[in-house]
């Protein structure tokens, strides 16, 4: 393709997004636009906090993450997808959202996830400005993640409550996630970021009907209640020097076949970023939370559920930390744990780590 039409389209569709970020009426979808070619496999792809949904109505997976200029051509904060009939070949990412200017944030763009909520897509997204301070530490500033919305999943998204966070301001926080309880309630839970805390805490916070807080947050557990989490002492200026922080990471929940919550998380242990998961003994959000162990370890993280066109239970996390790609894991329902059953390498590409599937045993297993 033209170099220099592949340019032109990229710079129409950011002029799109950002005029879809103020205009009182829902510009034309993105996604109404031809359906770009799959060629791309999960080695191409670079992502991280990778979040797949399936839409059954198109039986297309869309797999969302931070917008990256060069992958869609489109510079800017923002959130990009991927999308794939079959979860091996991935089209081209294309922006779905481009935070616009005048609001509080500056930077971000981490950890999107979409859910469908009283017939509508709900983008939840992390934004930052490190130029806002937060009293306390001289690191602390303002993190939060806000809500957009589109009537498509293939965007554009556009601000509610002019890009305000969910959680309070005052409280440092990321990752936020939807859970809709078998009352119908929705309730937001998220990572208190340990900057703030030290030990990062996992918290829930009871929303309305339009998504806006309900209530207040409180403490569902902190990092360091898991045996096998590791502290990392920070050498950073910026970054509270001389402190042990334990990190709280991707919060998501789901029941499992026999009504068990069970909340999938992520931390670092003493061999590197690892996907864990926690159960509630109450079974409702009071819990106590019993540590059941790291699911996937080797540097692995970030990792969402969702059900594959087949039926399949499949898990999603990125690997590497850095330079991150997806990878792709068949899951078992146990009733009162998620296991991992094989890693499909076939879809990601990564025969060589195979192995870090394999849990180790542990307490609450």
């Amino acid at each position: 393709m033209n170099p220099l039409f592949t340019r032109a389209r990229a710079v129409l569709t950011a002029l799109v997004l950002l005029a879809g970020a103020c205009a009182p009426a829902a510009p034309a979808a993105v996604s109404a636009s031809p359906q770009a070619p799959a060629t791309l496999h999960m080695p191409d792809m670079p992502l991280h906090d990778p979040f797949i949904v399936a839409d059954r109505k198109t039986r297309t997976y869309h797999l969302f993450t931070s917008n990256l200029e060069s992958m869609t051509g489109v510079p800017g904060v923002g959130v990009m997808a991927y999308t794939s009939h079959d979860l091996k070949t991935w089209t081209q990412p294309k922006p779905v959202f481009l935070m616009p200017g005048g609001i509080w944030a500056n930077g971000g763009g981490w950890a999107p996830e979409v859910h469908r909520w009283r017939g509508r897509w709900y983008l939840f997204v992390t934004l930052h400005n490190e130029q806002a301070p937060l009293p306390g530490a001289p690191s602390l500033h303002r993190r939060g993640t806000v809500l957009a919305v589109s009537d498509s999943l293939g965007g554009p998204f556009r601000l509610i409550r002019n890009g305000e966070p969910i959680v309070p301001a005052d409280r440092m926080t990321l990752d936020a996630t939807l859970y809709v309880d078998r009352r119908g309630r929705p309730y937001t839970v998220f990572a208190n970021e340990w900057l703030q805390r030290i030990d990062g805490t996992m918290e829930v916070m009871p929303l309305d009907d339009t998504l806006a807080a309900a209530g207040s947050p409180r403490v569902l557990f902190r990092a360091s209640e898991a045996p096998w989490a590791a502290g990392q002492l920070q050498n950073a200026p910026s970054r509270r020097p001389g402190v042990t922080a334990f990190v709280t990471d991707g919060p998501q929940l789901h029941r499992t076949r026999t009504g068990q919550l069970i909340m999938l998380w992520s931390t670092w242990a003493a061999d590197g970023y690892v996907q864990a998961q926690a159960r509630s003994a109450s079974g409702e959000f009071d819990g106590p939370w019993i540590q059941l162990g790291p699911l996937v370890r080797r540097d692995s993280g970030h990792g969402m559920l969702f059900r594959a066109f087949d039926g399949q239970l499949m898990m999603v996390v990125h690997r590497p930390f850095k330079n991150a790609r997806g990878k792709l894991y068949e899951m078992r329902d146990a009733g009162h744990r998620f296991e991992v059953a094989r890693q499909r390498t076939d879809l990601d590409g990564d025969p060589g780590l195979a192995a870090a599937a394999r849990p180790p045993k542990s307490a609450g297993l």
